[in-house]
């Protein structure tokens, strides 16, 4: 009877230990500390999840903590084109972020293989949330985003559609390509131009008048005054654009080695940019204000009623803007540059001092989270400080949640 015992505990422990070994591999797979499950429970839900494992779940797919970058691509395109925040900007800013998200959780979709192997941890290899759940989140989005693009007006649908196929062109297949980088600028650029595009048709729908024209006068008939800042059109936000999307190919370009490390020629080369980038923002922010200043005012290029102008401007050298006074236009403009340099380049010259994986990965959530910051000096430097202020008042709440999930 004895013998029968031992050899029940025998076979029992033999068929327990398959059991604790797939454990332990899951266990060790959740949290990264080396190797994966087994491919038929790598997304099997785990047993008991709560709401709360869910929602964090899903914050984690969508990286939340990085949304806080978009609002500021609407708000520096309205301002490009002499554009208070209206409708349009708003309808532009919602449909940024669904389309933003969409790119998140189609990003995740797209890598689930890879980081099965690299980012276990990850909500799809983890499990929390699966493959088809995934990409339906995206395709909603997607389709959310285009509808309320839609509904400020035909051209802004048309430039949501052409920053959807990008995204989706991205994820699938130009992100591991050398494509990639300019494929996520192409997207920054074409969100900046949504705004722009977005707040000029609901303007001309609605019958705004752009910012610093001169009030009309509903019943009067004589009322013909040229306003003295005419409306733009929506491809005057190009160069801001253009901005952003370099700003964003040298975070692209960062982050294709923040997996594996060891890249210290690319985070100087964005190191580079990124001080070039803050300097023009600064200088030609100058620059404009000196060479237009106030409907009325004195100075270079005021002229009379009546007056003609016969002669070339004055070409304003460095000394010229040294010498101008001044204004707090000027100043937040140096504040939101500086808040910009701050917070891009000391992780960018740490990840080109040591190259790993860690030190790359922070360089990358501050390269995202310094669009902020030179959102707000775009805006600015079109003379729009109230929307600069606006899109700074975002920098606690991103850094913030940025502590709980992280924005790459």
């Amino acid at each position: 009877m004895r013998w029968r015992l031992r050899a029940l505990s025998v076979l029992g422990a033999g068929l327990r230990m398959p059991s604790g070994a797939r454990g332990r591999a899951l266990q060790d797979g959740l949290s990264g500390t080396g190797g994966t499950a087994p491919a038929p429970d790598r997304h099997r839900p785990s047993p008991g999840r709560g709401r709360g494992d869910t929602v964090r779940a899903w914050t984690e797919l969508f990286r939340v903590s990085a949304l806080f970058s978009v609002p500021g691509d609407a708000l520096a395109g309205a301002a490009a084109v002499g554009r208070s925040p209206g409708r349009g900007t708003a309808l532009a800013i919602g449909a940024s972020l669904c389309l933003y998200e969409a790119g998140m959780a189609l990003n995740d979709w797209a890598d689930r293989e890879e980081d099965a192997v690299d980012r276990p941890h990850r909500p799809i290899p983890s499990g929390r949330i699966s493959p088809p759940a995934a990409l339906g989140a995206a395709g909603v989005l997607t389709a959310a985003g285009l509808a309320l693009a839609a509904r400020a007006g035909r051209p802004a649908l048309a430039v949501a559609t052409g920053l959807a196929a990008t995204v989706w062109a991205y994820d699938l297949h130009l992100k591991h390509t050398k494509a990639g980088p300019a494929a996520m600028a192409a997207a920054r650029t074409l969100d900046l131009l949504l705004g722009a595009t977005a707040s000029v048709a609901a303007g001309a729908r609605g019958g705004v008048a752009a910012r610093g024209s001169a009030p009309v006068v509903p019943g009067a008939a004589d009322n013909v005054a040229a306003p003295a800042h005419p409306a733009r059109g929506p491809l005057t936000a190009l160069p801001a654009a253009l901005v952003l999307g370099a700003h964003t190919y040298g975070v692209t370009a960062v982050s294709r080695h923040e997996a594996q490390g060891g890249s210290t020629a690319v985070p100087l080369a964005v190191l580079a940019t990124t001080a070039g980038l803050g300097a023009a923002v600064l200088t030609a922010g100058r620059a404009a204000r000196t060479r237009a200043p106030e409907p009325g005012a004195g100075g270079v290029g005021a002229m009379g009623p009546g007056e003609h102008r016969t002669t070339r401007p004055h070409r304003l050298t460095p000394t010229d803007l040294l010498l101008t006074t001044f204004t707090p236009t000027d100043l937040l403009l140096t504040a939101f540059t500086g808040a910009y340099l701050r917070t891009a380049a000391p992780p960018l010259l740490h990840a080109a001092l040591n190259p790993s994986p860690p030190l790359t990965q922070r360089a990358v959530g501050g390269g995202i989270r310094a669009m902020i910051p030179l959102q707000a000096a775009l805006a600015t430097r079109a003379g729009a400080p109230g929307s600069g202020l606006a899109v700074m008042a975002l920098v606690p709440l991103a850094r913030s949640l940025a502590r709980k999930v992280s924005p790459t």
